[in-house]
C-alpha cells in the first residue's frame, strides 16, 4: 500500500485486490488509498500487470478478488456517479484517423455524454498546442499530435479523478513538460490522478507510489 501524508478525503480505495492473466498470478492482497489531490505512479515491469491494475480500477475487467470503492462505497453501488467523475486514457491512442482533431474531440465527448462550446475546445487545443489544427484530418497528424487529442480531451473532461496508462508515449519534451504541467493544475484544483509510465516524470510535488510484482 502506498504511505502518503495527505488527510484529504480519500477518493479511491482498493481492498486486497488479485489479478490472474493467463494462468500467471500478476499481483494479491494489493491495498491502494487515493486521497484528494494526490498523485499515484503504479510501478513495475512488463508483465507485473500495471494495464490490468488500471482497467480494474475503470471496470474493464474483474479482479480475481477484492474490492474497488469510490468514497467509501464499492463501485458497483455507485457506478453512475464513480464513471461521471472518473476518466481512462488508455496505451493506445483511440483516435479515428478520418476524422479531425475538432470531429475526433466532439466523438470523444460524446463517448461520456458530453459536449462543449467551441471557445473551450479551442482553449484546450491551444493548450496542448493543436491550435490550428482544429480541421486537420488525424490520420494527416504524428503520433505525438494525436496524442495530444487526448490531452484535450482529457483537460474538457472535467473529472476528479485521471487514470493514465503510459500518457508519455509518443510526446516530445515539451510534451512531457505539459502532462507533468497538466497534472499539477489538476492536483492543485483537488482532483486526483493515478498513472504507469516507463519515461521519468519530473514533478515539483511528492508522489505515492505503487510497485507490482508477486514472488511465487
Amino acid at each position: 500500500m502506498p504511505e502518503s501524508e495527505s488527510t484529504n478525503t480519500t477518493l479511491l480505495e482498493t481492498r486486497q485486490l488479485e489479478c490472474v492473466r493467463d494462468d500467471r498470478l500478476l499481483f494479491r492482497d494489493l491495498s491502494i488509498n487515493l486521497s484528494e489531490g494526490e498523485i499515484l505512479q503504479v510501478e513495475g515491469a512488463n508483465g507485473s500487470g500495471k494495464t490490468s491494475l488500471l482497467r480494474i480500477l475503470c471496470g474493464l475487467r474483474l479482479a480475481e478478488a477484492g474490492q474497488v470503492l469510490w468514497q467509501g462505497e464499492d463501485v458497483s453501488d455507485v457506478r453512475e456517479d464513480y464513471y461521471a467523475s472518473m476518466i481512462y486514457i488508455g496505451h493506445l491512442p483511440c483516435i479515428k484517423g478520418d476524422l479531425t482533431t475538432l470531429e475526433n474531440i466532439r466523438s470523444l465527448l460524446d463517448t461520456r455524454s458530453q459536449s462543449a462550446p467551441i471557445e473551450e475546445i479551442d482553449a484546450a487545443l491551444t493548450k496542448v498546442g493543436l491550435s490550428g489544427f482544429d480541421d486537420v484530418p488525424s490520420k494527416a497528424l504524428s503520433s505525438g499530435q494525436r496524442r495530444r487529442i487526448l490531452l484535450a480531451f482529457l483537460l474538457l473532461s472535467k473529472t476528479r479523478l485521471w487514470i493514465l496508462d503510459e500518457p508519455l508515449t509518443a510526446l516530445d519534451v515539451q510534451g512531457v513538460a505539459l502532462v507533468e504541467s497538466m497534472l499539477m493544475e489538476h492536483r492543485e484544483a483537488g482532483g486526483s490522478a493515478i498513472f504507469t509510465t516507463h519515461h521519468g516524470m519530473q514533478l515539483p510535488c511528492e508522489m505515492s507510489s505503487v510497485t507490482l510484482g508477486v514472488q511465487c
